[in-house]
């Protein structure tokens, strides 16, 4: 099992609230073959002082502008080394010190290219205010709005090599896009790991602003036109009320 090599990349920019929070969750993974990736977006608070502080524990870091987030994880997608690549950005944490180990055993023992799994919601406190159930996936099941949680998000290196990395030309669905091209578009084997890995600070680009949630919605149909998405109109509507219903 210890053969299997996960690249786990941590995006941040001025996270000096939650980097610590997200890095200590990381280094208590029990799985130990871990190559472990910080990107900086060049941050102007504190957040470089604080992970300098776990410097010795980090495998690689860079800290320089960016075009964005997306940017950033392609920066530590090329930097990967892993047979298994996966994100927890700054404001996220592991729920406990097995979710490594767990994500390890599902690939191997299910043979999957990818695996997804469930999240929380949380407010800084730690307090839940959403829960994001996934549930199995089925083929079409995209075309009806559902989507995994990006943050439970682990896949075989080779397919960003196949299939290529996160699309700049689709703004804050760069990740939604990934994995439509990756799953509905290419039919690529999916594994369902039933378990909360994820703790998530609530918030988001996408969500900040009524003209923010626009642009959204433009770029989430863009990427549902782009990979086959049968009804693209009647996904939009769809995508929005299962956010209701996390809330339940």
């Amino acid at each position: 099992m210890q053969d299997l090599k996960i690249s786990l990349i941590t995006v941040a920019f001025n996270a000096q609230n939650t980097i610590d929070r997200c890095i200590n969750s990381v280094l208590r993974q029990k799985f130990n073959n871990i190559q472990y990736i910080v990107i900086d977006g060049n941050s102007t608070d504190n957040t470089i002082s604080i992970i300098n502080q776990f410097r010795d524990k980090i495998d690689c870091y860079i800290s320089e502008q960016d075009n964005g987030v997306y940017d950033a994880m392609n920066k530590g997608i090329a930097m990967a080394t892993g047979d298994i690549i996966g994100t927890l950005n700054a404001d996220d944490y592991f729920t406990d010190d097995d979710v490594l180990q767990d994500v390890a055993n599902a690939f191997v023992k299910q043979n999957t290219n990818i695996l997804y799994g469930d999240l929380d919601y949380v407010d800084l406190n730690g307090r839940i205010v959403r829960k994001w159930r996934s549930g199995k996936y089925r083929s079409g099941k995209f075309n009806w709005g559902w989507m995994p949680p990006h943050p439970t998000f682990y896949c075989r290196k080779k397919l960003f090599e196949e299939l290529g990395s996160y699309s700049l030309d689709y703004g804050s669905a760069a990740d939604y896009e990934l994995m439509l091209r990756f799953i509905h578009s290419n039919k690529t084997h999916v594994f369902y790991l039933p378990k909360v890995m994820v703790k998530m600070v609530i918030g988001g680009i996408s969500n900040k602003s009524f003209g923010n949630r626009v642009q959204a919605l433009h770029f989430d149909l863009k990427a549902m036109r782009n990979n086959n998405i049968f009804l693209p109109i009647i996904t939009i509507l769809f995508k929005p009320l299962r956010k209701i219903m996390q809330f339940f």
